[in-house]
C-alpha cells in the first residue's frame, strides 16, 4: 500500500464528512470506499469514525439509499477484505446508538462470514472494548430480532463444536472477591487482596507452558446495569485504577440487588448467556462467601458441569471446616488467601505449579504494604498467609506429577 496515497484517500474522506453530507458527497463516499484496495479499505476503516460515517451516510424517502449501499458494501461485499479488528469496530459502531433491523441484519452477516478460530478471535475483540459495549450487550440485547440472534448463536454454537479453544473463562465477582467492599472486616476498607491480580493472571494463563490468550477475566457483579451503561463503565474505571488489565462485565440489575438468591439468579442468567457466546472456552468462577457467589457457583456447575472446572470461594464470614469439605465434593472449593486458592487451583489443573509460585511471592509482597486498621488484624491475616505460603512451598517443591 502506498502510505502517502492513502493518507490523502483519508483526508478525502475526512473532507467529505465534515459537516452536512448532502447526497453528491455521499456518492463520493461509496466511490472512494468501493475503488480502495483491501489495505486502503482497512486503513481507511481504522481511521476514520465509524460512528460518523454510518450516521453521515442517509437513505432519502425521494432518492438514493446510500446508507443501504455503503452497509452492503461493508457488511456483505467487501466484508472478507476487512481485518477482526476492523470488522469488530464496525459491529461497535452499528451497536452504538438504537440498532435498527437493518444494522441487525449486517451484523449477523459479518457473524456468520468468520469460522473457527477467526470468528473466536472475533468475538474476544467485541468483548474488550473496555466499556459496557460489550458481546452479550451486542448479542442479547441490541440484536433484540429473536430470529436473527438465534442464527447469530446457532452458528456460534456449530463453531465452537468443530474448534474448542482449549482455553478457560476466568470469571470473578468483585466486592470481597477482587477488594474488601462489603461484609469482609478483615482488611481495611477497598484493600484489594494480595495475590489476587497475580490469581487472575495465572488462570488467565492456563496450567501448560505455552500461556493461553491473555484478556479472558470477566466480572460478574450484582451492581445494577442502567441504559447507558454509566454504572458499568465506573466500575470498569475503578478495576482499572487498582490495576485490572481490561476486562468485561457482566452487571446486575436493581430488582436482583437485595437478597443473596436474587443476587444469584441475576449472575446464573448472565452466565447462561455468557456460556451461550462462548461455547468454546471453560470457565473458572472465583467468588466470595458473603453474598450468593456459593448459589450461583453450585448453579453453574450443575448446568455446565463439563464447561464449568472449578469455583473458587473467598471465605469471608467464617464458614465451619465441615461445610467448606461438603462444597469441596462438588468441586467448589473455599479459601482463606489467594496463595491458598492457588494452591486448590493447582490441585484441580487449572494453572500451573510455576503458576502458584507467581502467586505467593505476590501475595507475600502485597501483604507487606497493607495498613492495617489494628495490630491484630495484622497478625491475623500474617497468619493465614504464613499457613498457606507454607502449603504452596511444600507443594513447588515436590516431584512433578505426570501431565502437570
Amino acid at each position: 500500500m502506498d502510505l502517502t496515497a492513502a493518507t490523502k484517500m483519508l483526508e478525502t474522506l475526512r473532507t467529505l464528512m465534515a459537516g452536512h453530507t448532502d447526497a453528491a458527497e455521499e456518492r463520493h463516499v461509496l466511490e472512494l470506499l468501493t475503488g480502495a484496495s483491501a489495505a486502503e479499505l482497512n486503513f481507511l476503516l481504522a481511521n476514520v469514525d465509524l460512528e460518523a460515517l454510518l450516521s453521515d451516510v442517509d437513505d432519502r424517502v425521494i432518492g438514493p439509499d446510500h446508507h443501504t449501499a455503503l452497509l452492503d458494501l461493508l457488511c456483505v461485499r467487501r466484508a472478507a477484505e476487512l481485518s477482526l479488528p476492523v470488522r469488530a469496530s464496525l459491529v461497535t459502531a452499528l451497536q452504538t446508538g438504537t440498532t435498527h433491523a437493518q444494522a441487525e441484519r449486517r451484523i449477523r452477516d459479518l457473524f456468520l462470514g468468520l469460522k473457527g478460530r477467526e470468528l473466536t478471535a472475533f468475538k474476544n475483540l467485541l468483548d474488550a472494548g473496555n466499556n459496557h459495549q460489550d458481546l452479550e450487550k451486542l448479542l442479547f440485547d441490541d440484536v433484540d430480532d429473536p430470529a436473527l440472534r438465534e442464527e447469530i448463536l446457532a452458528h456460534i454454537r456449530r463453531e465452537a463444536e468443530a474448534t474448542p479453544s482449549g482455553e478457560n473463562k476466568v470469571l470473578s465477582d468483585i466486592d470481597d472477591t477482587f477488594y474488601c467492599n462489603l461484609k469482609d472486616k478483615r482488611y481495611p476498607s477497598r484493600t484489594v487482596y494480595p495475590g489476587v491480580l497475580a490469581f487472575y493472571a495465572e488462570l488467565d494463563r492456563g496450567p501448560g507452558l505455552i500461556p493461553g490468550r491473555d484478556g479472558d477475566l470477566t466480572f460478574v457483579t450484582a451492581r445494577p446495569m442502567d441504559p447507558m451503561g454509566l454504572v458499568e463503565n465506573m466500575t470498569l474505571e475503578t478495576l482499572r485504577k487498582h490495576g485490572v488489565p481490561p476486562p468485561a462485565v457482566l452487571s446486575g440489575s436493581l430488582f436482583h440487588l437485595i437478597g443473596n438468591s436474587r443476587i444469584a439468579d441475576k449472575k446464573f442468567d448472565n452466565f447462561q448467556r455468557y456460556l451461550r457466546a462462548f461455547p468454546e472456552y471453560g470457565f473458572v468462577f472465583v467468588g466470595d462467601s458473603g453474598q450468593g457467589d456459593v448459589e450461583f457457583g453450585d448453579r453453574m456447575l450443575a448446568a455446565a458441569p463439563q464447561s464449568v472446572h472449578a469455583v473458587f470461594i473467598h471465605d469471608v464470614v467464617d464458614t465451619p471446616e465441615a461445610t467448606r469439605q461438603t462444597w469441596r465434593a462438588k468441586r467448589i472449593y473455599f479459601f482463606d488467601t489467594y496463595v491458598g486458592a492457588a494452591v486448590e487451583a493447582f490441585q484441580v489443573g487449572v494453572i500451573s505449579r510455576d503458576g502458584v509460585a507467581r502467586v505467593a511471592r505476590a501475595a507475600e509482597e502485597s501483604m507487606a504494604g497493607i495498613a492495617f486498621d489494628s495490630p491484630g488484624q495484622r497478625e491475623a491475616r500474617l497468619f493465614e498467609l504464613a499457613r498457606d505460603l507454607k502449603r504452596a512451598a511444600a507443594l513447588t517443591a515436590s516431584p512433578v506429577p505426570a501431565g502437570r
